[in-house]
């Protein structure tokens, strides 16, 4: 009898170190995201500038109750849910004001940040006031940070949180490609387009290089948003918004729930 009980108890191991190792069902994975506190941390992208339906007390971090963070909490009743994401954060600022939720008990990390560090808006600026030349020539400059500076900027941020939430699964949210291509489109020359969406791609390279390097989960938007760019006749991204700059390039409430949300939930 005991030899029995020894049997079944060794057998239950094997079969769940089996299910772990093949990795059973992503609902399991689901499920034990959703048993711990999840905390959402970056820039505007992840705060849900562009979505609207502001939380009030969020102020000029513009948290929306339409971000995916929020989305994926109301979806999946975490046991906590830390919304700190900030609109205009750098990696700076996530460490100096973001980090303060996690803890042993984080069983679930989101963060999009390092696009703000890199320059973005001031990309943007250049691009959409000064020549095509002008535009590259600030692109390129963006790119040589990304390459030099942002790496060990972002290390010191993924090593705080492995620090502070070490048994936490990190999702690491990349950006859009902001255009369509060879578009009939009222603004920016195609010349600007491309090498913007160059940019955006030389950006997420680097995130999901640094992501992998320790051990975190890199998240791609740029297939959902695909046929949803600026100039693609149905756009998730609002496009240069002289009455409210802050919204300008940045995703829709579509493009939260369309685009970011189910990266997010896939790689949760």
């Amino acid at each position: 009898m005991r030899r029995s009980r020894i049997t079944a108890y060794v057998t239950s191991l094997l079969l769940a170190a089996g299910l772990a190792l093949t990795g059973a069902t992503s609902a399991q994975a689901s499920q034990l995201a959703a048993a711990t506190g999840y905390v959402a941390l970056g820039d505007s992208y992840s705060s849900g500038v562009g979505a609207g339906s502001y939380i009030s007390s969020s102020g000029n971090c513009k948290r929306s109750t339409k971000a995916y963070p929020y989305l994926w909490a109301a979806a999946h009743s975490p046991s906590s849910f830390n919304f700190t994401a900030c609109s205009g954060a750098r990696t700076g600022d996530v460490l100096a004001s973001q980090l303060t939720p996690l803890s042993s008990s984080t069983g679930l990390v989101s963060i999009s940040v390092g696009g703000n560090d890199a320059g973005f808006a001031d990309v943007m600026t250049t691009c959409v006031l000064q020549s095509d030349s002008s535009c590259v020539a600030r692109i390129n400059t963006a790119k040589a940070y990304v390459d030099s500076t942002l790496p060990g900027q972002l290390d010191t941020v993924y090593n705080a949180i492995s620090s502070r939430a070490p048994a936490a699964h990190v999702v690491v949210l990349g950006y859009p490609r902001f255009y369509k291509l060879g578009q009939t489109c009222l603004g920016l020359s195609e010349a600007k387009r491309s090498a913007i969406n160059g940019a955006a791609d030389h950006l997420n390279s680097a995130l999901a290089k640094r992501a992998a390097d320790h051990g975190f989960t890199f998240g791609d938007v740029k297939t959902p948003f695909t046929g949803h760019e600026l100039c693609s006749g149905s756009s998730w991204l609002h496009s240069l918004n002289l009455l409210n700059i802050g919204e300008s390039y940045h995703p829709t409430a579509a493009g939260q729930s369309g685009g970011y949300l189910p990266v997010f939930t896939s790689n949760a």
